[in-house]
């Protein structure tokens, strides 16, 4: 059994019980269910297939502003996310993880996932283009003080919802817009 076995478990808990806001949405998480029940090894980033990722939009407590990561690779403003690692508890850990690692904050994340993105890229580690398969959380900022730089980023900073970076991609547009509306809705 995979080290991660726990971390399957916890997706495909999360992705079965989710309510997709959408029907493409709905039609990913069953891909990502069935890609599951496909691959134990699903959560692993040594699957060359593909393998799931987490990560979280992350705002500020009056939701006025988003923290973005300037990313090294990809070279384009991003929410904070990446690997899975067999310590994390579940798939929310590993994106309130990957938000500390990657901007310095800690983080109050919604329980259940806001989003599901698939996209291709070329991992370190593999020679062939694999995919990500993100499962993208949403929540505030405990702390917001100072952000830090990590090694995968050229820069991190706080950005106001109305005036987000040049070149930043639709679907973080579209995930920035969806993470707010979750958070209004449960205030």
């Amino acid at each position: 059994m995979s080290a991660s076995a726990h971390l399957h478990a916890d997706a495909v808990d999360a992705l079965g019980a989710w309510a997709a806001p959408s029907s493409g949405q709905a039609a990913l998480a069953q891909s990502y269910l069935a890609f599951l029940a496909a691959r134990p090894d699903a959560c692993d980033r040594t699957c060359a297939p593909g393998h799931l990722t987490a990560s979280a939009i992350v705002f500020d407590h009056d939701l006025t502003h988003v923290a973005l990561v300037l990313h090294r690779i990809v070279g384009a403003w991003l929410q904070p996310g990446g690997h899975i690692e067999a310590t994390d508890a579940s798939l929310r850990d590993a994106a309130r993880r990957e938000v500390r690692e990657e901007l310095g904050l800690e983080v109050d994340l919604d329980p259940t996932p806001v989003h599901l993105d698939c996209h291709p890229i070329t991992c370190r580690g593999h020679t062939r283009l694999t995919r990500h398969l993100d499962v993208r959380f949403v929540g505030r900022a405990v702390t917001g003080a100072g952000l830090a730089l990590s090694d995968e980023s050229h820069r991190v900073g706080w950005w106001p919802l109305a005036d987000l970076p040049d070149g930043t991609f639709d679907e973080v547009r579209d995930l920035v817009e969806l993470g707010r509306l979750r958070l209004l809705q449960s205030a």
